[in-house]
């Protein structure tokens, strides 16, 4: 089965997320259950060396305002076709922002381009290769299944939300440039309260819907966590399912990751101390002696609950832990754990950017990983923090109630205990969350035991790869593809 992959990042060529690690790793995971996918993207200026060498296998004259090709490489393990359009891609920086911090103006035509050469492909084919499916990942993607619905074109459609939270919104003036119907703006099709949104695009035009998580699933249809769209997914009860993601056990191994400083494993546990050890140099920290070792490592947003963090740093330091701390986002936020590294020195470390190569170091050296998010589609740092025995402390939402099994007082009698979970996500259930984590930190055999049943936990993609292929062979039993 061959399906096109649409979207706006992959790992390693660029990232800004989860979204990247996932595009990355599904296609390699899917090899063994007979798909075959490509991805595209965009051709960004960490991909004009990479694109300079591939075959061009589509061009355009002019589109969106200039002229373009796709061309397709082989890289990482991957089959890439990378959009050229150097007057929508070839910025400096953030793929979404420009120097101001906010939104290209022009985002709307940016990925709405990258959507045509996606329907152009499901259509006619890149080169000798074409789709049998589409699978568009995020709002980025999302006006593929309106082109392809718009020229009757009968590829059947895909759509993963990654994060619901971001919906693609623009004025209803870009109708025309984006080459879209009108009647396509109705409340049934694609506009949403007077404006075009690129992700109820895909939830309505798509033959199926699929989202990272069991519980993100349910929680989308509800006016809680839909965001607006939780009406137009309750309509699509049927066809949507959730699928939790998984992380390439290559790149992520504590026995062989290079940014540690010695490999472990769940039979020679006592080298991740060294890694322990380092980490706290990295940070200033003095190594915490009968309490955890905390880190964080994320987007510092009022969604991950960091807001909350700051307020029970009182807490975690009272009970002599420590936390190191990797992020950028929110100014306040970051000048709020900046603040609190002089205010805990010794005791509270903070790196404001992000470092691939540390953030390693932080899953490997850290005894816990806080988690304190509000909404978490997935989640993949409590995913890493399992394979490296650091042990997520994590709200009970979304991924993270789907990933980490409770310490409570029966799990851990049936002895099946990965990690903690706590709910509401308010400083109070925070604060006595990580008091837990302390209490538990300081009977050495319990925590021995549950950091070896999170290092044994699946968080692969194995059983998710064959939910994917049984969703594709279904769509395309039902499309007539197979």
């Amino acid at each position: 089965m061959e399906v096109l992959f649409v979207g706006s990042e992959c790992a390693p060529f660029v990232k800004t997320g989860g979204l990247a690690d996932v595009i990355s790793a599904v296609p390699k995971a899917l090899a063994g259950q007979g798909v075959h996918i490509r991805v595209l993207l965009p051709a960004y200026p960490a991909l004009e060396k990479l694109a300079a060498k591939a075959k061009e296998v589509i061009r355009y004259d002019s589109l969106m305002g200039g002229p373009a090709r796709v061309v397709e490489v082989k890289a990482e393990g991957l089959d890439l076709l990378l959009l050229e359009a150097k007057h929508l891609f070839d910025r400096p920086g953030n793929i979404y922002l420009g120097p101001d911090g906010k939104d290209w103006g022009d985002n709307a035509i940016r990925f709405g381009a990258l959507c045509i050469a996606g329907a152009d492909i499901a259509e006619k084919g890149a080169g000798r290769w074409k789709p049998d499916i589409v699978h568009v990942h995020d709002w980025q993607a999302g006006l593929i299944p309106v082109y392809l619905r718009q020229r009757g074109c009968n590829v059947p459609c895909i759509v993963s939300i990654h994060n619901v939270a971001f919906q693609g919104l623009f004025d209803d003036g870009l109708l025309e440039k984006l080459g879209i119907s009108p009647s396509y703006f109705t409340p049934d099709g694609i506009e949403y309260y007077g404006r075009i949104s690129f992700l109820k695009a895909a939830l309505v035009f798509s033959e199926k819907i699929a989202t990272v998580s069991p519980t993100y699933a349910r929680e989308l249809m509800s006016s809680e966590f839909g965001m607006g769209l939780e009406g137009v997914l309750q309509t699509r009860r049927t066809d949507l399912s959730g699928i939790l993601n998984g992380i390439d056990l290559d790149v992520w191994n504590p026995e062989t990751d290079p940014a540690l400083p010695a490999g472990y494993s769940v039979r020679a546990l006592k080298k991740k101390a060294l890694a322990r050890e380092e980490l706290a140099r990295r940070f200033g920290l003095e190594a915490p002696k009968g309490a955890p070792l905390f880190c964080v490592v994320s987007r510092l947003t009022s969604q991950k609950g960091l807001d909350l963090l700051v307020d029970v740093l009182p807490d975690l330091t009272g009970r002599g832990a420590a936390l190191a701390l990797l992020g950028t986002g929110d100014k306040q936020l970051e000048d709020s754990f900046l603040a609190a590294t002089r205010r805990y020195p010794g005791q509270v470390g903070a790196v404001i950017g992000y470092d691939e190569a540390l953030s390693h170091l932080m899953q490997g050296g850290a005894d816990a990983i806080l988690i304190p998010s509000r909404f978490e589609p997935c989640g993949l740092t409590q995913l890493y923090g399992l394979r490296y025995g650091t042990i997520p402390v994590v709200s009970r939402t979304g991924g993270l109630a789907d990933t980490v099994i409770d310490a409570n007082e029966a799990a851990l009698v049936a002895e099946c205990a990965t990690g903690l979970q706590f709910s509401p996500v308010t400083a109070e259930a925070l604060a006595n969350a990580i008091h837990r984590a302390c209490d538990l930190y300081s009977q050495p055999q319990v925590w021995s035991a549950m950091v070896r049943r999170a290092m044994k936990h699946p968080v692969g993609w194995e059983s998710s790869a064959k939910s994917y292929a049984a969703l594709y062979a279904d769509l395309a039993v039902k499309s007539g593809k197979a």
